[in-house]
């Protein structure tokens, strides 16, 4: 048999860091061309293989890579397609094919190419088994008829992940498959939702005839649900890292504000040294979930759950401080952060997870568990 090469150490991945920046300074690239070039030299999931943006080096050394361009001022892949990064890669990887793979994930990392998540619709609240968009089967193609909603950045990206009802005589975990959509296909209408802020970084997505080839499904029919397990794990850490983001320094905009304000009283003091606790307590746990080696699982929904919390009682903290003078980030900060108990799975999804999946508590009562999606009344 032939020799394996050496998997790449701590040193040779330095070495490849050093010499993208040399070639590609960060602040003379756009950050699509720098992006790029990262992913052609391996440095955009190190553990991958080079087909698909890595070196086949040890998934721990992925944190120094990005520590090394963070210090060098790269852009931060996230930042530009965070669904695409957060959510969707992990189900490729997990579940997508060698082709699909080449074909979406150059794009998606260099944000070249947005990607939504068309999971939520109006009649399913927090369970997303029990989704009613349908995937009809005609020859080497679906043809989808249904609505999503609360769908983020849709009305700006390219693709979505969608998942779709293909077998209605089924459980209704059993009856679903996951399907990439062209954003641009007809049929297919995002209309953007107004929020308490302002923005509208929402939508309703409505999904008429929809025509999507068969090449385009990730995973078998019917394994839709363990895609959509796969991403929503996914997004909780994604999402708990990025509401607990601190950089090297977690809570140091508390108590910068408090000092700010002129030290106002003991009592605002010590609140301010809590949150600060808290902040590298949910910094720790983050970096924990981020060294793991496998996929997210059910712990997962701690951090979501713990640096959603705090990050509300950050913002309304803040709000305190500036009281009647509140800037108008802090107030937008503030209604922004209503939504960070409920988007990604509410914190009530998160207690159940945590209590069935981790502490091992009994399961709430599920009357539909062994019937047909079909059968299920609603």
């Amino acid at each position: 048999m032939p020799e394996q090469p050496a998997q790449p150490d701590a040193a040779e991945l330095d070495a490849r860091v050093d010499a993208l920046v040399r070639r590609c300074p960060p602040t003379d690239c756009d950050h699509q061309t720098f992006l790029g070039a990262r992913f052609d030299a391996g440095l955009a999931w190190v553990w991958a293989a080079p087909e698909d943006g890595g070196v086949q080096a040890d998934r721990s050394l992925q944190s120094r890579v990005e520590r090394r361009l963070a210090a060098a001022g790269a852009p931060v892949p996230f930042r530009y397609n965070p669904i695409g990064l957060g959510m969707v890669a992990p189900a490729l990887f997990a579940h997508g094919e060698p082709k699909q793979r080449s074909r979406y994930l150059r794009a998606l990392f260099t944000g070249e190419e947005i990607w939504c998540q068309l999971f939520s619709e109006p009649s399913a609240g927090s369970d997303v088994a029990g989704l009613s968009t349908r995937a009809r089967s005609d020859g080497d193609s679906w043809i989808v008829n249904g609505q999503k909603v609360w769908t983020s950045v849709a009305h700006i990206a390219r693709r979505g992940l969608l998942i779709a009802r293909t077998d209605p005589d089924v459980p209704k975990h059993a009856g679903l498959t996951a399907f990439v959509v062209d954003m641009s296909t007809p049929g297919v209408e995002a209309r953007p939702l107004r929020q308490i802020t302002g923005d509208a970084e929402f939508n309703e997505v409505y999904l008429t005839d929809v025509r999507i080839p068969d090449h385009d499904r990730i995973g078998e029919v019917g394994q839709g649900w363990q895609v959509a397990t796969t991403m929503l794990m996914n997004e909780r850490v994604a999402l708990g890292g990025a509401f607990s983001a601190g950089g090297e320094r977690p809570g140091t905009r508390i108590l910068d504000a408090y000092r700010a304000a002129g030290r106002p009283d003991p009592v605002r003091g010590d609140r301010a040294v809590q949150l600060w606790i808290e902040a590298n307590a949910v910094a720790l746990t983050g970096k924990r979930m981020a060294a793991e080696a496998r996929q997210p699982g059910p712990l997962g929904s701690a951090l979501k759950l713990a640096a959603a919390e705090h990050n509300q009682r950050v913002t309304e903290y803040l709000l305190d401080l500036e009281s009647l003078g509140s800037s108008a980030e802090t107030v937008h900060g503030y209604l922004r952060a209503r939504a960070n108990t409920i988007e990604g799975g509410t914190s009530e999804i998160m207690r159940n997870i945590l209590g069935e999946r981790v502490l091992g508590l009994p399961a709430e009562p599920r009357v539909d568990k062994n019937i047909a999606w079909r059968d299920v009344p609603r």
